[in-house]
């Protein structure tokens, strides 16, 4: 995926390396994946203070249960597929600038899609919910003390209320990607 400028044009955001391993994804969400993808990776970094001519990139992978349970197991440990794993190419403080390569998201879609389904949203909501939290996990947010997550929570549900979608909190405790 490209981030969709004409050569010349100015940056509105980080460069998407986009793979689609698991071609289910197309039938699980209602529109183009590149533009869910895009429109939340944008508003994320643009809301987290990243500059929109910073040359750094993001490479979003969706995948599937199996192979996020192995990434899972093998990088935090918990043998398990989680809905998204945010793997930043640097330990980042947020307001941090990025280097060239910001880091990788690799989504699970049944995870996402039993999320989804479970809690009364719909997918493309969902996906591009936890994409903007992967997104501020690559630039430095985090969710290990109170304080960290309430303030991350606070950025993602403005972020996400700029893309028409409701407060995922209001609801449900935790973040997407669990606290525990």
């Amino acid at each position: 995926m490209s981030d969709g400028r004409s050569p010349g044009a100015a940056r509105t955001g980080p460069r998407i390396l986009l793979s689609v391993e698991d071609d289910a994804w197309g039938s699980l969400l209602s529109r183009p994946v590149d533009d869910l993808v895009r429109e939340a990776i944008f508003a994320a970094a643009n809301a987290a203070g990243l500059s929109p001519d910073v040359e750094t990139e993001v490479s979003v992978t969706l995948s599937d249960d199996e192979d996020v349970r192995a990434l899972n197991a093998e990088w935090r440990g918990k043998d398990k597929p989680t809905n998204i794993l945010s793997f930043p190419m640097a330990a980042l403080q947020p307001g941090d600038p990025p280097g060239p390569m910001l880091g990788d998201l690799i989504l699970a879609r049944q995870t996402l899609a039993r999320e989804a389904e479970g809690e009364g949203k719909s997918a493309d909501d969902h996906f591009r919910h936890l994409l903007v939290h992967g997104v501020l996990h690559l630039l430095g947010h985090d969710h290990e003390s109170d304080e960290d997550a309430d303030a991350m929570e606070a950025l993602e549900i403005a972020i996400l209320a700029g893309l028409g979608i409701a407060d995922p909190y209001a609801d449900a405790p935790g973040a997407p990607d669990d606290r525990s």
